[in-house]
């Protein structure tokens, strides 16, 4: 006997329905009817724009320590909801595996000076990287920022020893 049952979808989400397991359909916002046992409800998908922090820790060109933010602004394309759901178990550690990859490359060919000066050059890279990967998974990245955090006790006391060398150097 199958009993229909509803279902309140939110606005700027879908509900993702599977009959007997298999994919079946996507519930638009608003009231939706899911006919029990038959189907069920498997999750939703949300269309809002997510963000991820990822610190990412890593040694310059002239071996100072650096801590950098890097914010990650993604979100699903309405298209591919279907792909977002299924594809990736867990969006946000995949997204940081690819900061992680793009951050390593680039940063230990810079020197700390030219770290701050290139922060728009970073968050590029990384926003380009993670959206010609993240595209094929449903999801477009909006936008992505770099933070250096130069609170960080490294990056003060690799400074020291850098500077401290050469200030006895010309005084002498």
């Amino acid at each position: 006997m199958c009993i229909p049952c509803c279902v309140c979808v939110s606005t700027s989400e879908v509900v993702v329905v599977e009959r007997l397991g298999k994919f079946d359909r996507l519930l638009p916002p608003g009231l939706g009817f899911v006919v029990c046992p038959c189907e069920q409800s498997a999750g939703t998908v949300s269309f809002r724009v997510q963000q991820l922090d990822v610190r990412v820790e890593t040694k310059t060109k002239d071996n100072v320590f650096v801590s950098t933010v890097v914010s990650v602004q993604y979100q699903v394309i309405r298209e591919k909801a279907y792909q977002a759901y299924y594809s990736l178990t867990n969006t946000q550690q995949q997204i940081t595996a690819h900061v992680y990859d793009v951050m390593r490359s680039q940063l230990p060919t810079l020197e700390l000076d030219a770290v701050f000066e290139a922060k728009e050059d970073l968050a590029l890279a990384v926003k380009n990287a993670l959206q010609a990967t993240m595209s094929d998974y449903g999801y477009q990245v909006t936008s992505s920022y770099i933070t250096p955090d130069l609170t960080a006790i490294n990056v003060w006391a690799n400074l020291v020893f850098l500077v401290l060398p050469t200030l006895f150097l010309v005084a002498t």
